[in-house]
């Protein structure tokens, strides 16, 4: 079959979050598009990330918390794992949600969609690997990203893996190192660690997932130190491959003695990179940051004052399921009327971390504020004796807030305890209300809850920013262990 050459008004690359979210908002303004998607189609989420990882972070915490009975006075041995179960029940329910995704792209129009690979000829011409050429009048890159693996880890050979390659296995290994301390090496390694697998989680300069307050990190790093072999600084001299596995030279800490430990597999969770450096930028006339991502205004996704649009992991700022749709849709809506581009105001910045306890951020970071020069006062809560987590034996956790100390307004936090992705998107909705901490004292919390340990260090906050009194040591009104 010969070559075709296609005019649409918009051509869309990738099926993503982003992309499948870009093409409903342009569908609403022409019929001219082209959905362009040369691998599976579906989601990083609903595959390789966010909902698989919790599947298997689901059992463990379930056995977790079977070590904990004889302090409630049950009696009761530890369940075994069945890891082909686990692993079993793991795929069954990631292909069911993936399956929802591929039924949602099913449902597109079919004369839209092109299953191939695009790169960039010029501004508005895309030559596609099947030999076909989209011209475009309005272009978006929604190619989201993949792994970033350093060459260093070549030496484990066929032992390298990623996430991705976990949630294949039908069994569990006995020995698994991590490299990464961030979300995914976080949570992947804790739960394989609670699943009975020997885990060493390595990571570097004292980094824990999201965290950049010192003392809410320091926190964190001690409380995964106690459950599991975390190298949070260590120092690694060589990966080889041996007959066993992949054998690991390392230091735990630049002054310990050198240990070696051979592991079934080496599991890297360092990071994504995203697809913009094989998509032919260079023949654009983008302008293109020292990673080879194009400059982009976040509050449009609209790639300088040009007809092309990058939303999603694609443009490295967010890498999360929820601002990639809002990307995506955005740069959906301003393609469809381009060149008229309005600017959109971005939702308060939330992230998570599944781990046990959970760790999240809401709004400003502690080092945005640090290092932005604003005059901000901090309120803090220890979960270590809050009545309702003390309660329910998961009483683990720091929580430390921001606020501006001229306006009243709460900034932003950083915590890890129990329930925290609730206690986050509680801040984040009073955040972008631009509510003040007295106003959202005045709010009701019941008793008794783990919400109250989040008004305590409300409390602490609007004492800090010398907007009221000292907080009693035990309130009255707060109710006992509040």
């Amino acid at each position: 079959m010969s070559s075709q050459i296609k005019q649409v008004d918009i051509a869309i690359i990738g099926t993503g979050t982003s992309g499948m979210g870009a093409y409903r908002e342009a569908r609403k303004v022409t019929d001219s598009i082209a959905l362009i998607e040369g691998g599976e189609y579906g989601t990083t989420c609903a595959r390789v990330g966010c909902m698989p990882s919790k599947l298997l972070i689901a059992p463990a915490e379930a056995r977790h918390r079977a070590e904990v009975y004889e302090q409630f006075g049950l009696q009761g041995a530890i369940p075994e794992v069945d890891g082909s179960k686990v692993m079993q029940r793991v795929r069954d329910e990631r292909d069911r949600f993936v399956s929802f995704v591929n039924e949602d792209v099913a449902e597109f129009d079919a004369k839209h969609k092109i299953k191939a690979y695009a790169k960039f000829v010029d501004d508005h011409t895309l030559a596609l690997s099947n030999g076909d050429t989209i011209k475009a009048d309005r272009i978006i890159i929604a190619t989201g990203s993949r792994h970033n693996i350093p060459a260093f880890f070549n030496g484990a050979e066929d032992r390298l893996i990623t996430n991705d390659d976990v949630f294949e296995w039908n069994e569990l290994p006995k020995a698994v190192a991590v490299f990464g301390a961030g979300v995914i090496g976080l949570e992947l390694g804790q739960a394989l660690h609670r699943l009975g697998v020997n885990v060493h989680l390595f990571g570097a300069g004292d980094s824990v997932g999201p965290l950049s307050d010192p003392e809410v990190k320091n926190y964190a790093l001690k409380t995964f130190k106690q459950e599991f072999s975390f190298h949070s600084s260590g120092e690694v001299k060589e990966i080889k491959r041996v007959n066993e596995g992949v054998q690991i030279t390392f230091k735990s800490t630049p002054d310990a003695d050198i240990t070696i430990e051979t592991f079934d597999y080496l599991l890297a969770a360092t990071g994504r990179r995203a697809n913009v450096d094989n998509i032919g930028l260079e023949n654009t006339n983008l302008a293109l940051d020292k990673r080879g991502v194009p400059l982009y205004n976040p509050l449009s996704m609209q790639c300088g004052d040009s007809h092309i649009f990058i939303a999603g992991d694609a443009n490295a700022d967010i890498p999360l399921l929820h601002e990639a749709s809002d990307e995506g849709r955005l740069a959906g809506e301003n393609a469809g009327r381009y060149p008229s581009v309005y600017r959109r105001a971005r939702k308060v910045p939330l992230g998570v971390v599944f781990s046990d306890p959970q760790i999240a951020t809401v709004g400003k970071s502690y080092r945005e504020l640090d290092e932005s020069g604003v005059d901000f006062a901090i309120g803090s809560v220890s979960f270590e004796n809050q009545g309702r987590s003390r309660v329910m034996l998961v009483n683990k956790g720091l929580m430390r807030l921001y606020g501006d100390k001229d306006t009243g307004i709460l900034l932003g936090g950083e915590m890890i305890g129990p329930g925290q992705e609730h206690l986050a998107h509680l801040l984040a909705w009073t955040i972008q209300m631009r509510m003040t901490v007295e106003d959202i004292l005045q709010l009701p919390f019941y008793h008794p809850v783990i919400e109250e340990g989040l008004r305590t260090a409300l409390r602490g906050l609007l004492q800090a920013m010398g907007m009221g009194p000292q907080p009693p040591l035990n309130c009255i009104d707060c109710g006992p262990g509040a």
